[in-house]
């Protein structure tokens, strides 16, 4: 097992590996193999980078994002601009139903909400707007609809994850209640944790997961 010490320079080397991250303006702190990541990024787009390096780095059981977005000034535009920005993207995306989403922007925050039929759709209004030039942050408001049988939607989870060729799909547990997931068991790296939870929502009618996942030592 990695010390705090060891796994925060395998952080340190893997931001400053990446060249699309300004490694020179985040701070990383480690304690009992959380990771926290603080300073500043020039778009949101390489905050959401940054802690997708880490997480990918052996050792990580979980990573606390504090990195404030600080766009250089080429990069700033008005929030009507912005919006028109946001309405596009999520139109030119086909797996959006751009009609069910609304679309608020202030101050460089762009705030998503409406009804959607699955989670999958949800996170993909995300994507599409995540990229675009002066986001400084997003809140996704999106609501997912219920559409399907929580033993419909079990199922076909756990088929998922057997399809997955590096999870161990007998090490987990998984339960549906509603429009909530809850996942249980091991596994090998915090990578995988966000793997099985990402699995979990693209169930149709599911939104929300009760993450009971443990990176074994």
């Amino acid at each position: 097992m990695r010390t705090d010490a060891e796994l925060k320079q395998d952080v340190i080397d893997e931001l400053k590996w990446e060249p699309m991250i300004n490694d020179a303006a985040i701070n990383v702190a480690v304690k009992d193999g959380v990771v926290t990541l603080s300073g500043y990024a020039g778009s949101l787009l390489e905050k959401l980078d940054a802690e997708k390096v880490v997480q990918s780095v052996f050792g990580v059981r979980g990573v606390v994002q504090k990195i404030e977005v600080k766009l250089p000034r080429v990069s700033e535009r008005s929030d009507e601009d912005l919006a028109q920005a946001v309405a596009n993207a999520l139109k030119w995306d086909a797996y959006v139903p751009d009609e069910k989403i609304k679309v608020h922007v202030q101050n460089g925050w762009v705030t998503l909400s409406g009804e959607v039929d699955s989670n999958y759709q949800k996170v993909e209004a995300h994507d599409a707007v995540c990229c675009l030039l002066g986001v400084k942050g997003i809140y996704n408001l999106i609501m997912v609809k219920p559409v399907a049988k929580p033993t419909d939607v079990q199922r076909k989870i756990q088929s998922a994850l057997r399809r997955h060729a590096g999870l161990d799909a007998q090490r987990l547990n998984v339960t549906v209640s509603g429009d909530t997931v809850k996942l249980a068991g091991v596994v090998h790296s915090y990578a995988e944790i966000k793997e099985v939870e990402k699995a979990a929502l693209t169930a149709p009618g599911i939104c929300k997961v009760d993450n009971e996942l443990v990176v074994s030592n």
